[in-house]
């Protein structure tokens, strides 16, 4: 089984989790979009800047491509809203644990361009719309399941890290929302 079908299938509930608790954001509306925006600003930039300090440009050399952290922090800034307290990132201690958080990540994109279609064109929306390098979500499966990757729990637990980060963060804007 490839690396791919092992974290798909491994982490489909905390992927239902993540999606039902997003879904319900109501992103045409300034202020859930917002709060949807703070909660995804609690989580990337560190889960970002981890995957970056453990290395992985070595298995993705177009990573600077890849970030989002600054098309995050930007459509927050247009929105007037200041930064929240991120969450701590997940720990990253080998490639297998590089490659589960980086599915999450990667993942996120493809579900970002489907909500993209729900923000108003007066709401900044950079964050939400595809971006990368051309071609980058069949780059990334391709080099996700080639890996070679001798320890698929490794890759699980740092993808169900991840998850769980997102469904934290997006608990703790709501609870936040007067």
């Amino acid at each position: 089984m490839s690396l791919r079908s092992v974290l798909r299938a491994q982490t489909a509930d905390c992927h239902g989790e993540v999606d039902e608790l997003f879904s319900a954001f109501d992103l045409s509306n300034r202020q859930q979009y917002r709060t949807f925006l703070r909660a995804h600003a609690r989580v990337v930039p560190a889960a970002e800047d981890a995957l970056e300090d453990a290395g992985i440009a070595h298995l993705l050399p177009d990573w600077p491509e890849r970030r989002r952290t600054q098309l995050l922090l930007a459509d927050i800034g247009e929105l007037g809203d200041p930064l929240p307290q991120p969450l701590p990132p997940p720990a990253l201690r080998n490639d297998a644990a590089l490659w589960g958080a980086l599915y999450v990540l990667e993942g996120s994109k493809l579900g970002g361009a489907l909500l993209a279609k729900s923000v108003p064109d007066h709401l900044p929306g950079s964050y939400l719309r595809p971006q990368g390098p051309k071609g980058g979500m069949r780059i990334f499966m391709e080099r996700l399941d080639a890996s070679g990757i001798d320890d698929p729990a490794a890759a699980v637990s740092a993808a169900r890290d991840v998850f769980g980060l997102f469904l934290k963060a997006g608990q703790l804007e709501l609870e936040a929302v007067p």
